[in-house]
């Protein structure tokens, strides 16, 4: 699997570090507090689709050990409560534990803000599989407006990892379900970008996770189906040619009332034979090409 790539400024640059935040600002300790958890809704926007209920379970057993070590964070909802807006995993565990109340940040985000913070943080703790987080990114570019350069900016990923991210959308809905279910990683996927075929596609894809082959061995694969597409269209165009030859070889064959052969030569020209039985039978074809004053003047 990919390695951990750097995020930039990341979470820091959007949400102050807690305690020296409490310590110098008395508006932000007012903002960091305990909120009751029914008081609490998911955001719609939330790029994470997909629960593990094991890992749920593991980290609910850590919380009742060890606490809630990283408070989630929200945003204040003008009709009442919260929207969260990071950490919804914890928010799930303290149900699970039947908790009453979370340690939360509050902090005031726009809809792009809000919807940045959470792609971001999910982004930060590869917490996303890769379709969910194509889908923020394609979230961040068309329901905000926001260019794939200004994507890149604010997750702090390079545009083309953005730009193939988002083309992952267009894969067949079956790639697309192995995706998300863990049997082809981002690196797979984007490998399978290659092949247009569709079926050939899902055929690849099938191997991939049949054979567990990584992703350099994938990209291999997919070059050498790329060089088999290419020799299958020059094999194409070669039965072409000799379609077209034979045509020609029988109409001539009909006119001349001979055989006839044409032969390619390697640089692009060729010979045209035509067989005669005699030199009465020559005579005729003669006559019939030069016509027969031509031919005996």
């Amino acid at each position: 699997m990919s390695k951990r790539r750097g995020l930039g400024k990341g979470l820091g640059a959007l949400i102050p570090d807690i305690e020296s935040s409490i310590s110098g600002n008395k508006d932000y300790m007012e903002a960091y507090k305990e909120i009751n958890i029914e008081d609490i809704k998911p955001a719609p926007r939330q790029a994470r689709q997909l629960f593990d209920q094991e890992k749920l379970a593991e980290l609910a057993e850590s919380i009742k050990e060890h606490g809630v070590i990283q408070p989630v964070v929200v945003r204040p909802l003008k009709d009442g409560g919260y929207e969260l807006i990071a950490g919804e995993r914890r928010w799930r565990a303290c149900q699970i534990l039947g908790r009453k109340v979370i340690p939360a940040v509050i902090k005031e985000y726009q809809d792009l803000e809000a919807t940045a913070v959470s792609l971001i943080e999910n982004v930060q703790r590869e917490d996303l599989n890769p379709l969910e987080e194509a889908a923020a990114y394609k979230q961040l570019i068309k329901k905000f407006g926001l260019t794939q350069e200004e994507v890149s900016g604010r997750v702090g990923k390079s545009r083309p990892f953005v730009a193939n991210m988002v083309r992952l959308l267009d894969l067949p809905v079956e790639i697309r379900e192995m995706l998300a279910d863990g049997q082809l990683n981002a690196g797979h996927a984007r490998a399978l970008l290659a092949v247009r075929d569709k079926k050939k596609q899902l055929a690849a894809a099938q191997r991939i996770s049949k054979q567990q082959l990584s992703v350099r061995q994938a990209e291999k694969m997919v070059k050498s189906m790329a060089e088999e597409k290419e020799k299958e269209n020059k094999n194409k165009d070669k039965i072409f040619d000799k379609q077209y030859v034979r045509e020609i070889e029988e109409n001539l064959k009909n006119y001349l009332g001979a055989i006839v052969r044409l032969k390619e030569i390697d640089n692009g020209g060729g010979k045209l034979e035509i067989n005669y039985r005699n030199e009465e039978d020559l005579k005729r074809i003669l006559e019939v090409v030069l016509g027969k004053q031509k031919c005996f003047t």
